[in-house]
């Protein structure tokens, strides 16, 4: 009788999110359907939860014609069968490789590099895929790292190049933050080998070891679960120009679907000038690192 129950409650939670998306989106079920190239009625079973086994690839089409973000994709497989997808490329829907979205990506290119905050795009591994001139005047003068740059991978940077703490200003907060990335992107890429060894590499160090097992796991608690997806989250990070300083620094995600099929997401880092009082505050009260 429990499983039964259970399994009533995980069929009603799937359909809550699959017809509360399709609303979301104000589409009707013979929209969807086309999208899915069924009939209607096929498509109303899977929203009824008539489906003989949830598949991968349904699971997918369905995420595809939802619209849905990675973070609902997650959440669609975790109800449905009780995992986080593997990494799936979408198509369709424009987003294949094409001339036209050849030409969307450089002209996004463009308009990020005309942009004055620092922004970025980066892949699941938080690995930097394209940058604007702002971002690269942030993170000029710093010494060469091979593998730790800020060009090459924000994560990689943050908690292994020695010039982080004096950049990352509250370096505590940003270092555990990108722990707390680090464990986000294992779960959803589990694996991934590049994101099994930059997790060797940080095991490897006894610090960012002892940080990683225990720290960050209180830290999340409090926080939030990585570097973005917590809001009101600000930070400290000191510009080399200094006329600019130490400014305030939060992490904001915008990311259009044609870069969100490539498994790009777009970062900007919002730069806002600190107080005075919140400047001496901070300067005078420096957590310290778990090491570098």
């Amino acid at each position: 009788m429990d499983d039964e129950l259970a399994a009533g409650m995980r069929a009603q939670r799937l359909r809550d999110l699959i017809v509360g998306r399709r609303e979301f989106l104000n589409l009707r079920q013979e929209e969807v359907a086309d999208r899915l190239d069924m009939s209607a009625r096929n498509y109303g079973n899977w929203e009824r939860g008539v489906v003989k086994e949830w598949t991968d690839d349904k699971l997918f089409l369905l995420a595809e014609a939802l619209e849905m973000t990675e973070f609902q994709v997650a959440r669609l497989f975790l109800i449905a069968v009780d995992r986080i997808p593997e990494t799936r490329p979408v198509s369709g829907h424009g987003c294949a490789d094409s001339p036209s979205l050849d030409a969307f990506l450089f002209d996004y290119a463009a308009m990020m590099e005309a942009l004055s905050l620092p922004t970025f795009l980066i892949d699941h591994r938080w690995q930097v895929k394209s940058a604007n001139a702002a971002y690269r005047d942030l993170f000029r003068g710093l010494s060469h790292q091979p593998g730790a740059m800020p060009s090459a991978s924000f994560l990689r940077f943050g908690l292994f190049h020695p010039d982080a703490p004096a950049t990352l200003v509250d370096y505590r907060n940003w270092q555990l933050s990108m722990l707390a990335q680090l464990a986000t992107s294992l779960e959803r890429h589990d694996q991934d080998v590049n994101l099994r060894c930059l997790q060797g590499e940080v095991h490897r160090h006894p610090a960012l070891r002892k940080a990683y097992l225990n720290d960050m796991q209180t830290w999340v608690l409090g926080a939030g679960v990585d570097l973005v997806h917590h809001e009101g989250t600000a930070r400290i990070i000191r510009h080399p120009d200094p006329l600019i300083g130490l400014q305030s620094c939060r992490l904001v995600e915008e990311t259009p679907r044609a870069l969100q099929a490539r498994g790009l997401t777009r970062i900007t880092l919002v730069l806002t000038e600190l107080d005075a009082e919140g400047a001496t505050d901070l300067l005078c009260s420096k957590p310290a690192p778990c090491g570098v």
